[in-house]
């Protein structure tokens, strides 16, 4: 009978056969531990010869590192560890033998060497775990906004423009003379579509030409981008709020396997509960000056404020209202204060900083129409954006997260160049 790993619990006592790899073996003479994985988890071959005779000795000892085979054997509950399992192997079936040797060793590599692999490195139990936790941060964003009335709506990856006014957009020829660019991301896309849905996302890879080589920084991520018809700037937090708080709920319920190899701290994951800590702008510059930071009242936050703050609380951080010189066009002013944006950035804890940027969007045409041009926009670029604020136009907000930095959090991960199977930054295109 053929098995996956992950339901080995099922099968103990009988004889089954597992197809996967052999990563790693240890032993020698009268019996060998072959380490084995098979995509849904990991298990220990062990083979003597009483057990699976002299052929499976010998072909146990002949198999090299990340060679692929068929392994029969019985399950057993380890004898020491709880919910563990063993295979004791009854006979082996080789479906490729390495002839060369792996290029991974369990000796220390740089991190170019494994990104130079990262074809190869995806293999390794750490990077395997965090790719499952990724899958887990997908899945449960959709069944979160599907359970909150969303659909998802796909925006184009060409764009004639900038979402938010930036430089930094990857620009390609189009036809006829034409450019186009790489899209920085689909929120105005998904704008025109609350207007026929109410609740939209969209979820795909995004670009940024920013030349910036920190730990938080990728060249293509993936990002999900939400919005909401008929939701202020109160609601549009309460949703992220509870988006995160699914999210880190389900990555705890489903991959406690993943986060053990990460030796992920779990108590910290489990404090993520609603409600998350609310300040303003003023208020958190003002803490961070405190704090030592040489940040100013009409700053950004940077990376090392961010890390800086949120190494203090261990709950996430909504830092609302900014200056609204530093944020996007479209942000609405707060009408009992006009210089700030009704807006917020989500501060993930232990020093990870910003995953979630939101606000309320603006809905007047005559005011979206002066924000462009304070922007030095060129408005007719933004003809079928501003359509949208001319026929049954409501007050509405959204957001969109990073992926890689969320996935990040949950792993314990400090670069979040692991957390995307094949990474692109400022120097690296290959693999």
């Amino acid at each position: 009978m053929d098995i996956k790993i992950k339901y080995a619990k099922d099968h103990v006592g009988q004889s089954v056969t597992i197809s996967g790899w052999m990563y790693n073996r240890r032993g020698s003479g009268k019996i060998y531990f072959l380490q084995l994985r098979d995509g849904t988890g990991f298990i220990q071959g062990i083979v003597t010869e009483s057990d699976g005779g002299m052929e499976s000795m010998q072909m146990a000892e002949s198999l090299t590192m990340e060679s692929s085979v068929k392994v029969t054997g019985k399950i057993n509950a380890h004898p020491k560890k709880e919910n563990v399992f063993e295979l004791i192997v009854e006979s082996i079936e080789p479906i490729q033998v390495c002839k060369e040797e792996y290029p991974i060793s369990k000796k220390e590599h740089g991190p170019e060497f494994l990104l130079d692999n990262r074809h190869l490195w995806l293999r390794s139990k750490k990077q395997w775990a965090i790719q499952r936790v990724r899958n887990t941060v997908i899945n449960a964003t959709y069944e979160y906004l599907n359970d909150n009335d969303f659909i998802k709506i796909d925006s184009p990856i060409l764009t004639p423009n900038a979402c938010e006014g930036t430089t930094e957009l990857f620009e390609i020829d189009y036809f006829e003379e034409e450019k186009a660019y790489l899209s920085q991301s689909g929120q105005l896309y998904i704008e025109a579509a609350i207007m026929s849905h109410g609740r939209v996302f969209d979820f795909g890879p995004v670009f940024r030409a920013e030349k910036s080589k920190t730990r938080r920084h990728l060249t293509e991520f993936w990002m999900m981008d939400a919005e909401m018809a008929f939701a202020d700037h109160e609601k549009n937090m309460e949703i992220q709020e509870g988006l995160v708080c699914h999210i880190v709920q389900k990555v705890l319920e489903k991959n406690r396997q993943e986060l053990e190899i990460l030796e992920r701290d779990i108590e910290a994951l489990e404090k993520v509960k609603a409600p998350f800590i609310r300040k303003t702008h003023a208020e958190v510059v003002k803490e961070l000056q405190e704090m030592g930071s040489d940040i100013q009242p009409n700053d950004d936050l940077g990376a090392d404020d961010e890390t800086i703050l949120t190494k203090k609380y261990d709950k996430p951080i909504f830092v609302e209202k900014y200056p609204a010189e530093v944020k996007a066009f479209y942000m609405k002013r707060d009408p009992k204060n006009p210089s700030v944006a009704l807006c917020s950035d989500l501060l993930a804890p232990e020093g990870y900083g910003e995953v979630i940027g939101g606000s309320q969007r603006e809905e007047n045409y005559e005011v979206l129409m002066e924000r462009i041009k304070e922007h030095d926009l060129d408005p007719s670029v933004f003809d079928w954006y501003l359509d949208l604020r001319k026929y049954g136009s409501v007050p509405h907000s959204g957001f969109g997260y990073g992926l890689e930095r969320i996935t990040g959090w949950m792993c314990g991960t400090h670069h979040i160049r692991e957390t995307i199977p094949f990474p692109r930054m400022i120097n690296r295109l290959k693999p």
